[in-house]
C-alpha cells in the first residue's frame, strides 16, 4: 500500500487553500465567517490523514490527497439541471424534497412540500439568513468538530447544504428528502456540502438522504459532514443512499447527539463509488438514548469502501445497535470498523454489533474490526464478524431443487442484500435500493 508523505500532502492543500481565498466573506454573517476561520486554521494545522495514523492504518488516501482537487465557490461553473435530469429520483409522495447540484440548493428543482408552521426543510444558507440563524449558529460544528483535514476543509467552506428543523413537540408526517447531484462536467472538482438536522424535544422526523451522479459525471470529490441534534424524548428515522458512480470519491463525516430518551435510527446503502469512505460518530449523552446503524455497501471492480463507526455511551442506560454487511466482487475491498466505547459511568449499557460480508471472488478483500472499549462493570455487549462466500450446502440445496448454480448463488446474493434494504422505512428509497440491487443480483443477470 502506498504511503502518502506529510510533504505530499501539504502540497495537495494548495487547491484549497487557493479557493478558500476567493470565497465571498464580506457578506456572510461573523458567525459563519468565525466558523469558515477556524475550519481554514485546523485544515492549515492537520496534516491529511495517512498509514501511520490508527484510524487510517488500512487505508490508502492516495486516490483522495495526491489529486488535485478544485472547489468552484459560488456558483461558478454551476451546471443548470431540468426536471428531467432528477426525474429517476423523484419522491412518489408530496413531502418536502430539496435538491443541491453539486453542493448548492437549486431552488427550480424540488417542492416545499407540506411543512408544519415553525419547522424548517431545504437550503441551509437560506435558512441561515432567515429566521433560523439562531438554531443554526449555536449548533454547526458542535456535533463533528475537527477530527481530521477533511471535516474542518468542509468547515473552512461551509456555506449552502441541507437544513431540518422540527421544534419541540412536532411530528412531521410525511418524509423529508435531499437530494445531491454530482454534475460538473469538468474532472477533479470538489464539493463540501453540509447537512444540518435538529430536532427539538419529542419531535419527530423521517427524512431520505441520496447523493447520485449523473452518468457523464468525471472524476471528482464530495466531502460531505452531516450533523444531527436530538433533543429529549424526540425520534429521527434516517436514510442515506450513497451512489457516486464508477468515478466518485467521497468522504462523509456524520456526527450525531442524542439526548435522553432520544432514538436515531439509520439506514446507510453504499451502491457506487471509486473511493468511499464513511465515518459516523454518535454521542449518546443522555440516559436512556439509543442508536441503531443500518448499512449495506456493494463493492465491484476496483472499488474501496471504509466504514469507521464510533458509539460513546457517555449515559447509563442507553443501548446501542450496529448491523452492517457487505457484498464484494472482482478485486474489490473494504475495510469495517466498529468501536463501542463506555466509560465507568455508563452503566447498564447494553450494546451489539455485527459484520456481516459475501465474497462473490477470490480476488476480494475485507478487513473487518468490531472493538468494544468497556470500563463499566454493569453491561450487556456483544460483537462478532463473519466474511466468505456461500455455504456450498445451501448452494447445493438450490440446485437439488432444480435452479443452475449461477442462479442459485445470485437469488441467495440478492437475499443476503435484502436482510439490511428490506428494514429501510422510506417506501421511494427502499423500492430503488431493492431495484438496484435487484439488476445487480437477479437470477437474469446471473445468466447474462
Amino acid at each position: 500500500m502506498a504511503e502518502v508523505t506529510e510533504k505530499q500532502a501539504a502540497a495537495g492543500k494548495a487547491p484549497y487553500l487557493r479557493d478558500m481565498d476567493r470565497l465571498d466573506s464580506a457578506s456572510a454573517p461573523a458567525w459563519l465567517r468565525a466558523l469558515r476561520d477556524g475550519g481554514a486554521a485546523a485544515f492549515l494545522e492537520t496534516p491529511f490523514p495517512h498509514a501511520k495514523l490508527e484510524p487510517w492504518r488500512q487505508v490508502n488516501v492516495a486516490p483522495v490527497v495526491e489529486t488535485l482537487f478544485t472547489t468552484p465557490v459560488d456558483g461558478d461553473g454551476l451546471r443548470i439541471l431540468m426536471e428531467e435530469d432528477i426525474a429517476p429520483w423523484a419522491p412518489d409522495d408530496d413531502a418536502a424534497w430539496a435538491v443541491f447540484v453539486d453542493g448548492v440548493h437549486a431552488p427550480g428543482l424540488g417542492r416545499a412540500g407540506a411543512v408544519p408552521e415553525g419547522c424548517f426543510a431545504g437550503s441551509l444558507r437560506e435558512a441561515a439568513a432567515g429566521a433560523w440563524t439562531g438554531e443554526i449558529a449555536g449548533r454547526i460544528g458542535g456535533a463533528a468538530g475537527t477530527p481530521d483535514a477533511f471535516s474542518a476543509l468542509n468547515t473552512a467552506f461551509a456555506g449552502d447544504g441541507a437544513f431540518l428543523y422540527v421544534p419541540k413537540g412536532v411530528e412531521l408526517a410525511a418524509p423529508v428528502h435531499f437530494l445531491f447531484v454530482s454534475a460538473r462536467t469538468a474532472p477533479n472538482q470538489a464539493a463540501h456540502p453540509r447537512i444540518l438536522v435538529v430536532l427539538g424535544d419529542n419531535a419527530r422526523a423521517n427524512v431520505a438522504i441520496e447523493h447520485v451522479a449523473l452518468d457523464d459525471a468525471p472524476a471528482r470529490f464530495n466531502n460531505v459532514v452531516e450533523e444531527i441534534f436530538l433533543g429529549q424524548g424526540a425520534e429521527l428515522v434516517r436514510q442515506e443512499v450513497i451512489g457516486e458512480g464508477p468515478e466518485g470519491r467521497r468522504v462523509g463525516l456524520a456526527a450525531a447527539v442524542l439526548g435522553r430518551d432520544s432514538r436515531l435510527h439509520s439506514h446507510t446503502v453504499s451502491l457506487s463509488g471509486a473511493w468511499v469512505r464513511g465515518q459516523t460518530r454518535v454521542r449518546l449523552a443522555g440516559e436512556g438514548a439509543e442508536v441503531h446503524l443500518n448499512g449495506l455497501y456493494l463493492n465491484r471492480g476496483t472499488d474501496f469502501t471504509n466504514h469507521d463507526l464510533h458509539i460513546l455511551h457517555d449515559a447509563p442506560h442507553c443501548a446501542s445497535r450496529i448491523a452492517y454487511r457487505g457484498i464484494l466482487d472482482g478485486a474489490s475491498r473494504s475495510v469495517f470498523v466498529g468501536k463501542v466505547h463506555v466509560p465507568p459511568h455508563a452503566q447498564q449499557t447494553d450494546s451489539m454489533q455485527l459484520n456481516k460480508n459475501l465474497l462473490l471472488s477470490p480476488d476480494a478483500r475485507v478487513d473487518t474490526k468490531p472493538q468494544l472499549e468497556i470500563y463499566a462493570d454493569d453491561v450487556k455487549c456483544t460483537h462478532g464478524a463473519t466474511v466468505g462466500g456461500h455455504p456450498d450446502a445451501v448452494v447445493f440445496y438450490f440446485r437439488s431443487r432444480g435452479l443452475d448454480e449461477k442462479t442459485a448463488r445470485a437469488m441467495l446474493t440478492y437475499g443476503f442484500a435484502g436482510e439490511i434494504v428490506g428494514g429501510i422505512p422510506n417506501r421511494a428509497v427502499r423500492g430503488r435500493a431493492d431495484r438496484l440491487v435487484f439488476d445487480l443480483f437477479s437470477p437474469a443477470s446471473a445468466k447474462r
